[in-house]
C-alpha cells in the first residue's frame, strides 16, 4: 500500500506540476512578484496531495521567527520539497540555486523571472563575490534570501559539510541569520519514490545575531541546525 500511494502521489505531483508550469507561462510577461507568489499556490496543492494521498502532514514551527521582510535564512536540506515548501510561508523568497538547474525548461525561465540567485560552483572566489553582490541587490527589494548551508541534500541524522557561502553572506550583509531545522528526509527521501506517512516539520529557529566571528558563527549555525533537526527524528 505504501508503494502504491507513493507512486500515485508521484504521478499526481508531476501531472499537477506540468499543468501549473503551462498555466503560469503568461506570468513571464508580468511583474516579478506575480511569478514568485504563484509558486505558493503550486506548493500548497503539493502539500494537500501529500496529506490526502500519502497521509503526510506539513507543519511549520517557530512561526514567530519567520521573517516578513529582508532576511537571510539557512535551512537544513534533506529533499527537494525543502525548497518549495517555503513558498507557502515566505512572502517574497529568493533562493540560491546552482547554474546547471537554469538549463531546465520552464524551471530556468521562471527562476530567472523570479530573480533567483544563480551560482556557478566552478567559479570559486568570483562566484562568491557575485553571489554577495546579487544578495545585496535582492535585499534592496526586502526579499527573504534562502541558502542551504550544506549546498546539497543530505540524509536525516547526518551533518553535512557546511560551505563558506553562508558565512560570506552573513559577514557582507551584516544581518541576522534564521536557521531552520527539518526532518523532511524521513518522509520524502532524497532518492526514490517512497513517501512515508507522518509529519514533515520545518522549524524556524531563533535568529543568530550579526557580528560574530566567522568560526564562531559557523559553529553556532551548525550546532543549532543539527541539534534541532536531530530532535525531530523518530526515536
Amino acid at each position: 500500500m505504501l508503494l502504491v500511494r507513493s507512486l500515485l502521489f508521484t504521478a499526481l505531483f508531476y501531472l499537477w506540476s506540468v499543468f501549473w508550469v503551462l498555466l503560469i507561462l503568461p506570468l513571464v510577461l508580468g511583474p516579478r512578484i506575480w511569478m514568485v507568489r504563484s509558486w505558493a499556490i503550486w506548493s500548497g496543492v503539493v502539500i494537500l496531495l501529500l496529506r490526502v494521498v500519502c497521509n503526510i502532514r506539513v507543519e511549520f514551527r517557530g512561526r514567530q521567527h519567520i521573517p516578513r521582510t529582508h532576511a537571510l535564512i539557512a535551512p537544513k536540506h534533506q529533499c527537494m520539497f525543502d525548497v518549495f515548501a517555503q513558498f507557502t510561508v515566505l512572502p517574497d523568497s529568493c533562493f540560491v540555486t546552482k547554474k546547471e538547474l537554469m538549463w531546465i525548461p520552464f524551471f530556468g525561465w521562471y527562476a530567472s523571472k523570479g530573480r533567483m540567485i544563480v551560482v556557478d560552483r566552478a567559479g570559486q572566489a568570483a562566484a562568491l563575490r557575485k553571489m554577495v553582490a546579487d544578495a545585496k541587490d535582492r535585499f534592496a527589494d526586502r526579499r527573504q534570501l534562502v541558502i542551504f548551508p550544506e549546498g546539497h541534500r543530505g540524509e536525516p541524522g547526518v551533518a553535512g559539510d557546511y560551505k563558506p557561502g553562508i558565512a560570506a553572506l552573513y559577514r557582507e550583509l551584516d544581518v541576522a541569520v534564521h536557521p531552520m531545522a527539518t526532518n523532511a528526509g524521513v518522509h520524502w527521501p532524497a532518492h526514490g519514490v517512497l513517501r512515508r506517512p507522518g509529519t514533515i516539520v520545518y522549524e524556524y529557529l531563533e535568529p543568530i545575531p550579526p557580528g560574530l566571528k566567522r568560526a564562531e558563527f559557523m559553529r553556532v549555525l551548525q550546532e543549532r541546525i543539527e541539534t534541532a533537526s536531530t530532535a525531530l527524528l523518530p526515536l
